[in-house]
């Protein structure tokens, strides 16, 4: 009967803890997070972890043959809607 209820107390634990993560960060998510939420934060993280990388940066300046500078400034001028905007939500009625 011990083992039941610290399971139970152990569920509860990590529910409050992912609660918490999901108010904390943004790009958890949570129950009601949509696919393009998921993907808009998905395309943002890498767009900051490019720049935030400098040898990355360096290879996508070379590949792409633009100065570092211009680089970083399409990546943040990707990061305004990543995944275009967002789709049209049904009316509930």
């Amino acid at each position: 009967m011990a083992g039941v209820q610290l399971k139970m107390t152990d569920r509860y634990n990590i529910h409050s803890q992912l609660e918490h993560l999901q108010s904390k960060y943004i790009g958890t998510g949570h129950a009601d997070t949509t696919k393009w939420e998921w993907l808009v934060n998905q395309h943002r993280d890498s767009y900051c972890s490019y720049m935030g990388h400098f040898d990355l940066l360096n290879y996508f300046a070379i590949a792409e043959n633009e100065s570092k500078a211009r680089v970083r400034f399409n990546l943040m001028e990707k990061m305004l809607q990543p995944c275009g905007p967002p789709a049209d939500k049904p009316d509930d009625a």
